[in-house]
């Protein structure tokens, strides 16, 4: 408790100095808790969301903006594909699985993907009620979608042109919901899935006659072909195939998330520098403040010597003071950090984006670890001077 107390009084003695090397310490710290959370968490969302898909084939265009819309449905499609390239695909003998995927509405920001129940199964989609849709205009809702827009079974709705809100509604097309699947922790969470023929007739409209509706089935298409080859020599051929047709373009979405990554990953370590610059400011700032207070404080130390503190006493109660700084540092910068992930996850859920949560993890214990071997390390030197202190001399000087 006497250690406790010495060590808090010293601390509110320089209120200046020692909150200039907690804010230092805890914005690095904050800096850091950010990035790893927010990294963290997003890298593993998009290769979980990845996985199992060996190529997207669609309209020729970027290759990276193909797989974010038939992927992971966070930018616009490059184009519609015809219906026709689907069965090509599935006559492939090199493809094991096609799984075609027709966008270009939304409700309430969460796309309306026209596909086949094979793509819940890719997810590992489960029902938490009702079943998978029997006919056109029936809809299953991803777990975000049903717990943020309220909708249940027997539900009605209608889907609004465009992929983002503020678009036509489709007050002629209504859907109803028949299934709501139970929390994946995937992409399947945000969609709103029903059947391919579903979208075509909300854009189609009644047909006037046998004619006019044989016309409108035969210029049918899709926005892209999720691909799952059949063996690892489908990777050197299946590519070259679909680039060859006129229209058509492959995306790899292994190649195109690394890319994806490198990008971003350069702003990650701008952001990884940053943070090691305060902690090296933060770490001069404690070093400076905790000298700084051993010179202040050289006649107080002779005294408790004279009765009867030893040498490692002393310097245990610099490393105290120290270790003070650190916890100081690491309770503020969490709640720092975790404030701006919590920030993020809003705008990401706004966007009907990827989900991120503001929580603590074991990924963060390294990080309370550095603040602790900073705040050790500033302590060093005051503590060894500390304990090497001349009493008789220092008491002498007054």
């Amino acid at each position: 408790m006497n250690a406790w107390r010495l060590v808090v009084a010293q601390l509110l003695r320089k209120p200046l100095q020692t909150t200039l090397a907690v804010v230092l310490l805890a914005l690095g710290i904050a800096t850091l808790v950010f990035v790893v959370l927010v990294q963290g968490q997003l890298s593993r969302q998009m290769t979980r969301d990845a996985q199992g898909i060996d190529l997207v084939a669609g309209a020729k265009g970027s290759p990276l903006q193909l797989v974010l819309s038939a992927v992971y449905h966070v930018d616009v499609p490059t184009g519609n594909v015809a219906l026709a390239a689907v069965d090509q695909l599935r006559a492939n003998r090199l493809v094991a699985q096609v799984i075609p995927v027709s966008l270009g509405d939304n409700f309430r920001g969460f796309r309306i993907v026209g596909t086949e129940p094979a793509l819940i199964e890719h997810y590992g989609g489960r029902l938490a009620s009702g079943g998978i849709w029997t006919a056109p205009m029936q809809a299953v809702l991803g777990a975000e979608v049903a717990r943020t827009t309220g909708l249940s079974m027997a539900s009605t709705f209608a889907g609004t042109h465009g992929l983002t809100e503020g678009g036509a509604i489709h007050e002629e097309s209504m859907y109803n919901v028949v299934g709501i699947l139970m929390p994946t922790g995937t992409v399947l969470d945000r969609l709103l899935i029903t059947d391919k023929s579903s979208v075509w007739r909300a854009h189609e409209g009644q047909a006037a006659d046998a004619t006019e509706r044989a016309i409108l089935e035969a210029d049918r298409e899709v926005t892209a072909v999720l691909v799952r080859y059949a063996s690892p020599l489908a990777a050197a051929i299946v590519p070259r195939q679909v680039n060859a047709e006129n229209r058509l373009m492959a995306a790899s979405p292994a190649s195109e998330l690394a890319r994806l990554f490198t990008v971003v990953g350069v702003g990650i370590n701008t952001m990884r520098v940053f943070a090691a610059v305060l902690i090296a400011s933060s770490l001069l700032a404690l070093f400076v403040t905790l000298y700084s207070a051993l010179e202040e404080r050289r006649y107080d130390i002779a005294v408790m010597r004279l009765l009867g503190a030893s040498r490692g006493r002393i310097a245990g109660l610099m490393l105290f003071e120290a270790w003070l700084f650190a916890l100081a540092a690491i309770i503020v910068g969490l709640l720092i950090g975790l404030g701006a992930v919590a920030v993020v996850a809003t705008r990401l859920a706004q966007a009907r984006a990827f989900s991120v949560t503001a929580h603590v993890t074991p990924d963060l214990l390294w990080i309370g670890i550095v603040a602790l071997l900073t705040s050790t390390i500033a302590a060093l030197l005051p503590a060894w001077r500390a304990g090497r202190m001349d009493v008789a001399q220092t008491l002498a000087k007054g």
